[in-house]
């Protein structure tokens, strides 16, 4: 099966930040998700092979399904658990029935980071009309990061919350790229946020693409 499928996402998540598992769960379809829980995101090309893989997850482990997202090119699902052990079962089962590891992954790569410092109203007002999460005030400072494939902002979303004094305004982990924007009154903290993200996904192993 692994000549027909290629591991793009493999992105794992020990524990769920407050922000971040609300925010996750305004958009996921299925069972919803809460803070202190782990986390999976798997993504497959091409997309129709997800349909028997979350059949064997969900059948072969007690994690349960938040998302299935399927299209010609990819498919992704998103997998929780307040058990560690669950989501891991979940992620064997999963691999052992694309005869894949962990390590066929493609690697993550980050595409682009900038903050931008007092944020104007009225760009403030834009971004705040597809937001999922916190609000975007007027002369807060935004740090956006985009990475490649998109599920893996999931973690950098993740970590930035963990180190630093954030808002979490919104993060998009479907599509080619995946896009997170975060906030603070302070510069520094987002400074830590996109010290934190970057390490998280740079650390991340995998194939080249």
């Amino acid at each position: 099966m692994s000549d027909a499928i290629r591991l793009r996402t493999y992105a794992f998540i020990d524990n769920m930040q407050p922000q971040y598992a609300a925010m996750t769960g305004t958009v996921v379809k299925g069972d919803p998700c809460m803070a202190g829980m782990a986390q999976l995101y798997i993504e497959l090309e091409p997309g129709s092979g997800i349909y028997s893989l979350l059949d064997a997850a969900v059948k072969l482990s007690n994690a349960k399904p938040g998302f299935l997202v399927v299209e010609r090119e990819y498919g992704e699902i998103e997998l929780h658990s307040f058990k560690i052990d669950d989501v891991h079962e979940a992620g064997r089962a999963i691999l052992e029935a694309c005869k894949l590891t962990v390590q066929d992954r493609q690697k993550p790569v980050i595409v682009s980071e900038q903050i931008i410092t007092r944020v104007d109203p009225y760009q403030a007002q834009l971004i705040n009309r597809s937001r999922h999460g916190s609000l975007l005030l007027p002369d807060e400072n935004l740090l956006i990061m985009e990475v490649e494939p998109a599920a893996y902002i999931s973690i950098a979303a993740n970590e930035a919350e963990k180190a630093a004094d954030i808002k979490l305004i919104t993060f998009d982990p479907v599509g080619r790229f995946g896009r997170m924007y975060v906030s603070s009154s302070r510069v520094s903290e987002v400074q830590t946020a996109l010290e934190a993200a970057s390490s998280a996904i740079k650390s991340i192993d995998g194939m080249q693409r």
